[in-house]
């Protein structure tokens, strides 16, 4: 199960994923959450090589999203651009289309751990259009 869910955070990187500019997707962990009847959690870092971006896609999860270094831009459909830096914090609800996610920087790397509230056995990414 575990595999799998990897697997599928690594999806979110697209096609490309064999290159050098792509994120690499860990899991952290993963825990049913009993007291919210179908629903688990699941704690994933990111860490984005300088210049790395995903595609447009989507989660239908509640997403924390949390800097640890570097910085990385995040935009929902619908929403403001925002530049984030360490210590700072980003929100993609279960509707959001997620339209930019990338590094700041062309020659920094940056790292941010994701704390996902999903349906249990549900995809992490679905691309989006």
């Amino acid at each position: 199960m575990k595999l799998a869910k990897l697997l599928l955070c690594l999806m979110w990187l697209g096609p490309n994923s064999l290159t050098a500019q792509q994120a690499k997707v860990r899991e952290v962990m993963s825990e049913d959450l009993s007291t919210i009847s179908g629903k688990e959690g699941l704690m994933i870092t990111v860490d984005y090589p300088p210049g790395a971006s995903d595609p447009v896609h989507r989660h239908n999860t509640y997403g924390f999203i949390y800097v640890l270094e570097g910085s990385i831009v995040m935009q929902v459909r619908g929403g403001k651009e925002t530049t984030l830096t360490a210590g700072q914090s980003f929100y993609e609800g279960p509707d959001d289309v997620h339209v930019i996610g990338r590094n700041a920087s062309q020659t920094k790397p940056a790292k941010f751990v994701v704390f996902l509230v999903k349906d249990k056995g549900a995809p992490v990414f679905i691309p989006t259009k």
